[in-house]
């Protein structure tokens, strides 16, 4: 089982629309703090030293899935809960829920890959290194 770590956002005026709702891109801004504050919560180093040590330059988002079931405004407190839902051979998912105190207000799942550079500067889809599944549980 994947640990779970709890990703903190509090909204500001302006990352809402004209009718005090949370534009919808921010969220995917947000999941995507979350996503890397999950990896650096699990102890996993910078992706800088990855990339030396592992070939790791990151994990990339190559698909996503979102549901949103209640709005945000201005002044709330989110918490978006991470954790990893499947690890496959070269990609994971990352599952995540949006919530204000005990309110469910968005779910998403993405699917990254652990991306490696080639010689020619091209990005490439690496196996998920043992040392990185270890650390997230």
């Amino acid at each position: 089982m994947s640990k779970e770590i709890v990703y903190t956002q509090h909204v500001e005026f302006g990352d809402c629309d004209p009718a005090r709702i949370v534009w919808f891109p921010n969220f995917f801004r947000w999941i995507d703090a979350a996503s890397r504050h999950f990896f650096v919560a699990c102890g996993v180093p910078p992706w800088a030293e990855t990339e030396q040590s592992l070939g790791v330059i990151g994990t990339p988002l190559v698909d996503t899935h979102a549901r949103f079931i209640k709005t945000a405004t201005y002044g709330d407190t989110l918490q978006i809960h991470t954790r990893i839902g499947e690890w496959r051979r070269k990609s994971f998912v990352q599952c995540y829920r949006v919530l204000r105190g005990e309110e469910l207000l968005m779910e998403c799942e993405e699917v990254r890959i652990f991306a490696g550079r080639r010689e020619d500067g091209s990005i490439h889809a690496l196996p998920a290194p043992e040392s990185i599944r270890r650390l997230c549980g």
